[in-house]
């Protein structure tokens, strides 16, 4: 197919902001990768969009399969907290209160039900 670029697991993106190899970054308000490497400010680098990976969430705070996880920028790390956050994925496996990670779902975005 001639219109094909990739099959978007990884891309090469330039953030606004240095992110750390396995720490998330939004771009806008819904792109949302984790470095593969580390990234300096404003350079691209490799983000991955899709799969499982592990990533750092609120430490003092339970996670249940399935659950949405919700990107906090300022702490670089996913809660469940969905107002003024962005919905990055959700939960493939429980985590406890407290505990620094979570295996998460990338490009998992589920709104909130209303």
């Amino acid at each position: 197919m001639e219109t094909y670029v990739s099959d978007g697991e990884c891309m090469t993106l330039t953030p606004a902001a240095a992110v750390v190899s396995g720490v998330g970054y939004l771009f806008g308000v819904a792109l949302f990768g984790v470095a593969v490497n580390d990234v300096v400010i404003s350079t691209p680098g490799v983000f991955q969009m899709k799969g499982v990976v592990t990533i750092g969430k609120t430490s003092a705070l339970a996670i249940s399969v399935g659950d949405r996880l919700f990107w906090d920028a300022t702490n670089k790390v996913v809660n469940k907290t969905s107002t003024a956050q962005q919905c990055v994925g959700i939960a493939v496996e429980a985590a406890a209160n407290p505990s620094a990670t979570v295996k998460m779902l990338l490009g998992s975005n589920l709104p909130v039900a209303t």
